[in-house]
């Protein structure tokens, strides 16, 4: 009992050492890195990366690395190459993950296709020629329910067609003539803050280009992909 409770003591004793040497070592960096790059943005995070010697730095939702006396700081991805796997890309991939339930569903329309079971939101600016091309695959795609946002970035006139978009009667017929038909929307009028609500959410989860595609699992897909790829993901959350 009693070598029992001196291995345990030990363990603990080397767990807190270990602790308090991986606390000084963050602060040295954070205080080394805040001193000589005075610009560089607050650091929320430091953390270790598999390879040794190298600390991940989180400022928001980009990341960098340093070494370990915030000597040098490295900005591009990190590869493990035995097991072929983009670290960076992995690690950006989940800190630009969006909550599906803290999505603004009020300032979206939605269709729904067959049992509607399969969940997606998809972020478009009806002037984007690839969200056009997106719309018309989408049409393909069944037992899904969709949630439309309106995101106008490219101008004025993008603007003007998502507001009369979303005043329309029927906010789904009037995207889907305008997307896939090439019908203009008419001029209606009606509080379209919504719209102008979608654009503030999407600089604050910095969507920066159309179409955006986001899962149920929050996975966000930037790009007008292959169908394939979309029953893909929508299969792997299933």
């Amino acid at each position: 009992m009693k070598f029992f409770l001196a291995k345990l003591a030990l363990i603990v004793a080397t767990t807190s050492l270990t602790i308090s040497a991986a606390m000084a070592q963050e602060a040295s960096i954070r205080k080394n890195l805040s001193e000589r790059l005075p610009n560089l943005p607050k650091i929320d995070e430091v953390s270790k990366t598999p390879m040794n010697g190298l600390f991940e730095i989180r400022m928001g939702n980009e990341v960098m690395y340093s070494d370990a006396g915030g000597n040098f700081l490295v900005q591009g991805a990190l590869i493990d190459v035995k097991q072929k796997r983009n670290l960076t890309e992995e690690r950006m991939d989940k800190l630009s993950a969006i909550p599906f339930d803290q999505l603004p569903l009020k300032t979206a329309f939605t269709q729904v296709r067959g049992n509607g079971k399969r969940k997606l939101a998809v972020f478009a600016d009806p002037n984007c020629g690839y969200c056009k091309r997106f719309e018309k695959d989408l049409q393909k795609l069944d037992n899904v329910t969709i949630h439309h946002f309106l995101y106008p970035i490219l101008g004025e006139d993008s603007v003007t067609k998502a507001k009369n978009i979303w005043c329309a009667k029927d906010k789904a017929k009037t995207w889907n003539d305008w997307m896939i038909n090439g019908t203009t929307p008419p001029t209606a009028n009606c509080d379209a803050s919504a719209v102008d609500a979608v654009v503030a959410f999407g600089q604050k989860n910095r969507i920066n280009g159309t179409p955006l595609i986001l899962f149920a699992n929050g996975t966000r897909v930037p790009g007008a992909v292959p169908m394939a790829q979309v029953e893909k993901m929508l299969a792997e959350i299933q």
